[in-house]
């Protein structure tokens, strides 16, 4: 589920990049590269928990589904907290610039 999840983020993501793809205002490239990294890295995680149980990799318990649903929706929760940090801090549309000098002259 994990895996599912974050590729599904990427996808969704990927789509919106490619939509806006000349702009990139919004820096959602940075955002597709970490969910793809998130993907690749569960999915290595997959082939060897696929190597050490076998077939009872794809049989797994409901609990353990939820859980690992859970831990894929947390990983895609943490990169969009990452991205919006990057975004705050590159600032490409200079909106935060424009607040703080806004309020210091205020």
């Amino acid at each position: 589920m994990t895996l599912l999840t974050s590729v599904f983020a990427a996808v969704i993501c990927t789509a919106i990049w490619y939509k806006n793809a000349p702009k990139n205002d919004m820096m959602v490239g940075t955002l597709c590269r970490m969910y793809w990294g998130a993907s690749l890295m569960w999915f290595v995680d997959a082939i060897f928990e696929y190597a050490e149980l076998g077939a009872e990799y794809f049989t797994p318990e409901p609990v353990d589904m939820l859980n690992d649903f859970f831990l894929g929706l947390s990983v895609v929760a943490l990169g969009m907290i990452i991205w919006v940090v990057v975004l705050l801090v590159k600032d490409p549309k200079g909106a935060l610039k424009k607040a703080l000098l806004k309020s210091k002259t205020a």
